[in-house]
């Protein structure tokens, strides 16, 4: 067993309120790959950056749509299940914890799992919204049409036919939940990371901000390390399902 484990379990007993911070690597143990990894999708083709902004979006509805089903089709399965790292946090909450994840996932698989305070810091994949009429869409009315139109109803009469978008945030688009984090933050006994490169902005200024405003307990489990391993009490450089079950164990979850 890791050593570093009987501190964190130690700290999660002492804890009564807990954030967490999750990142791709939370799913990668569910078969979704981490796109930002040192052998992520997204060091194949760097202009996947430009077609997953909101400016190709406004620019290229009908290939945005095209070019995001291909890049997220095995999020837009469907078929994933939530691994031993989502249901450890869930446990956690049976076990009379207060705990808030603050995910830059979309694929919902915290939500899946059963956590009940979840922010979608990056929003979800599994709807969509006509930016004419806001009419929202779930992730079954997306797969009904290569590019998904909005079949609502005018006052007119007619179809509204715009082009929805999905509830993802783009590039361009603003990250949502930060002052929500904060406001956890500041009154949680630990803040819990787990598998993120913190490489995306604003995210990754958070635990340098909680690093240097107090005394907080700042926890980071992560495959590969990081630039900014250095700002934690505690870094677990593992998979985060084995410390999850490492953990279960400990606490007897």
């Amino acid at each position: 067993m890791n050593p570093n484990v009987h501190q964190l379990a130690g700290w999660l007993r002492e804890s009564k309120v807990i954030s967490v911070m999750t990142g791709a690597g939370v799913s990668t143990e569910s078969g979704i790959p981490d796109f930002r990894s040192s052998r992520g999708l997204w060091t194949e083709d760097f202009s996947r950056t430009e077609v997953m902004s909101r400016s190709y979006y406004e620019k290229n509805p009908e290939l945005f749509w095209k070019y995001f089903k291909e890049i997220f089709q095995t999020k837009l399965s469907m078929q994933h299940q939530p691994n031993k790292g989502h249901l450890f946090l869930k446990d956690l909450e049976l076990a009379g914890k207060e705990v808030h994840v603050f995910t830059q996932n979309v694929d919902g698989l915290h939500q899946k799992a059963g956590s009940r305070s979840v922010y979608n810091m990056h929003g979800s994949i599994q709807t969509a919204t006509c930016p004419k009429c806001a009419a929202a869409y779930d992730l079954t009315s997306i797969h009904e049409e290569d590019v998904p139109r909005c079949n609502a109803r005018l006052e007119s009469g007619s179809r509204c036919g715009s082009i929805l978008k999905p509830d993802v945030v783009l590039f361009g688009d603003m990250v949502q939940h930060i002052e929500d984090i904060y406001h956890t933050v500041d009154r949680s006994d630990l803040l819990l990371v787990m598998g993120t490169s913190l490489e995306v902005y604003p995210v990754n200024q958070i635990p340098k901000d909680f690093r240097f405003r107090g005394n907080k307990r700042m926890v980071f489990i992560n495959r590969e390390p990081t630039m900014m391993d250095n700002l934690f009490d505690l870094v677990i450089h593992e998979s985060i399902g084995e410390i999850a079950r490492q953990l279960s164990v400990k606490l007897e979850l």
